[in-house]
């Protein structure tokens, strides 16, 4: 009897077992039974074995925490898609490049994914100083770096277009397969308000448009391409491709018409021919490719106003953006490194600001007061004259944000 009573006990005991065994399996699955897992991303074109970021196992190890935290915060129900915002960086970028992320992650709403391209002895960098921010602003998004890959035929040719990288671009919807749409910025943008208000702009695509971008100028009287372009370019004054919005799954399955063939030919068709029969006649490189794509195929892109895209060309001789001087500027485009110079202080200050502010801090006298004041010593200059355009929507965003972020 005491063998069977033994016998009975050792069943017990493995049943309990065996029942917490299941249990803890069903805990780390999903609501569907699927283990979460983590696999690293292949950049596309890349060679089984290759690498995204540089040869070390502990890269991978913070990318793993960062992507697995984010499927944890989610809980048990479907995330709402993020924004997808993407930039290249090369040569001495890395600090303006992650201001720029800066100012998009402080502001926007919804959750970004990153999309960072940038040359392999820059990738750590970038890893280290984005996982050194504060958790609750981690949280706000997610990345991943690649390489800075061209078609191998060609590439030496592309990557010294106009200048270091740059045509990159060009080339996102082959790189980026699995993603619909993005925001393209250049590394020299500042976001003064939430990157949602832009890619609200997607919901406004008719069937046929695929791309937004903002005018080269809004007076024709000094701008380039109508007086100096020796190519095709769009509408009156050109376009500027600092900062581009695309849906890109239109764009690989649409068919370019072009004064090359009496065929419309494909995205990845089109742009070496485009470059052979051309690059003898453009100045400004790849964002000369844009016009002279686009010229042929307005109906595809939707142009929006100039303070989407507000440079020193919209200021230095006078003020002449009509849509900043009433609703103030949304974004900043510091080009001709005037972040780096004395020749306009006023896009330096806005920069200076938002590249020192400190994520915790109260964004309105941490940011908003010190640019103000710094804005007030520009006014011998005619950017500066218009300082106000520079912090109106600014401030509205900070208001926003400094009712949610903790302090401290």
């Amino acid at each position: 009897m005491r063998r069977y009573i033994r016998a009975l006990m050792l069943c017990t005991v493995f049943a309990v077992f065996s029942g917490l065994y299941v249990y803890s399996k069903l805990f780390d699955s999903d609501g569907n039974g699927a283990k979460k897992i983590f696999i690293p991303p292949r950049v596309p074109g890349a060679r089984r074995g290759d690498k995204t970021g540089p040869q070390s196992p502990h890269w991978y190890n913070r990318y793993i925490m960062r992507q697995r935290g984010q499927v944890e915060a989610g809980g048990g129900s479907r995330p709402e898609p993020p924004m997808h915002l993407a930039v290249v960086a090369c040569g001495d970028r890395l600090e303006e490049t992650l201001t720029m992320i800066k100012s998009a992650v402080l502001l926007s709403i919804k959750r970004l994914c990153l999309h960072i391209l940038a040359e392999d002895q820059l990738h750590a960098s970038f890893m280290e100083a984005l996982e050194s921010w504060p958790g609750f602003v981690r949280s706000r998004f997610n990345y991943t770096v690649y390489s800075i890959s061209f078609p191998s035929e060609n590439a030496a040719e592309w990557k010294k277009l106009f200048k270091p990288c740059a045509s990159q671009r060009l080339f996102l919807p082959l790189i980026l397969k699995h993603v619909d749409s993005v925001v393209y910025v250049d590394s020299d943008i500042l976001f003064l308000q939430p990157v949602d208000r832009l890619w609200a702009f997607l919901s406004q695509f008719n069937s046929s448009q695929l791309a937004a971008m903002a005018p080269e100028h809004e007076e024709p009287r000094i701008a380039w391409y109508n007086r100096f372009a020796r190519h095709p370019f769009y509408g009156r004054t050109g376009i500027n491709s600092g900062v581009m919005l695309m849906n890109m799954t239109r764009m690989r399955n649409m068919f370019f018409k072009n004064d090359m063939t009496s065929v419309g030919l494909r995205w990845e068709e089109l742009l070496m021919p485009l470059l052979q029969k051309y690059k003898l006649n453009i100045t400004w490189g790849d964002q000369d490719l844009l016009n002279i794509i686009f010229h042929h195929n307005p109906e595809s892109l939707l142009e929006f106003p100039c303070q989407w895209n507000y440079r020193p060309d919209h200021c230095i001789y006078g003020s002449n953006c009509a849509s900043a001087e009433e609703d103030g500027i949304y974004i900043l485009h510091g080009n001709r490194g005037v972040y780096h110079d004395h020749k306009q202080p006023a896009f330096r200050a806005v920069y200076e600001a938002i590249r020192k502010y400190v994520f915790g801090a109260d964004p309105l006298t941490s940011l908003l007061t010190p640019l103000e004041d710094e804005l007030l010593k520009t006014t011998h200059t005619y950017c500066g004259k218009s300082h106000t355009l520079f912090t109106k929507r600014l401030a509205h965003s900070l208001e926003n944000i400094n009712r949610k972020a903790p302090h401290g």
